[in-house]
């Protein structure tokens, strides 16, 4: 049975890894409960991470190992093709000679760790949510006779909103004119 070649992002290697391991992670925290016990909650699967050691050799070994460290500092993940893996998104994570090299045979240890993109589009959820959350928000500039009771009664909030949304104002019952107050909405 002949196996595809590895490949990640632009990268092919010019040789499957000699070793690898694959290791998935399931996250668990242990909580103590009275009389001794515990108890232990599952949080599902974490990561995945494919770890390996390969080696080049021959004429060039050295400036193919060079090509693999320049993919290495690429930042971002990209997607990874293993023979026996199945393909995913991942970053590559580490890289590290195993031996002082030489011009004919490089060997190297690697690490991949699989990405999930679903993570990332709820992290754009959160921060669209954060950036409506501001656009809402209003600013109020103070004028002569105002209290910041009375901007709060204005704007139909409390004085600890207004305090909370305005962490400079130590003192509420001391505003100056012009100074700026938010106004969440």
């Amino acid at each position: 049975m002949r196996l595809e070649p590895m490949r990640y992002k632009s990268y092919t290697f010019p040789h499957n890894p000699r070793t690898y391991t694959i290791a998935f992670e399931r996250q668990v925290v242990v909580h103590k409960i009275p009389f001794g016990r515990y108890c232990v909650q599952d949080l599902g699967l974490g990561r995945r991470v494919l770890r390996g050691e390969g080696e080049f050799a021959g004429e060039g070994a050295y400036d193919e190992f060079k090509r693999l460290a320049s993919l290495f500092y690429q930042d971002g993940p990209g997607i990874l093709v293993h023979p026996v893996w199945q393909t995913a998104s991942a970053y590559f994570t580490e890289l590290s000679l195993a031996e002082e090299p030489l011009p004919d045979y490089v060997r190297y240890r690697f690490a991949f760790v699989e990405d999930f993109p679903g993570i990332r589009e709820g992290l754009k959820e959160v921060a669209q949510g954060i950036a409506a959350a501001e656009q809402r928000r209003t600013v109020y500039t103070v004028a002569q006779g105002d209290t910041l009771w009375g901007v709060a009664g204005r704007y139909g909030v409390t004085i600890e909103a207004l305090l909370r949304a305005n962490p400079a104002i130590k003192n509420p019952n001391l505003i100056r004119v012009g100074q700026q107050v938010v106004v969440p909405v």
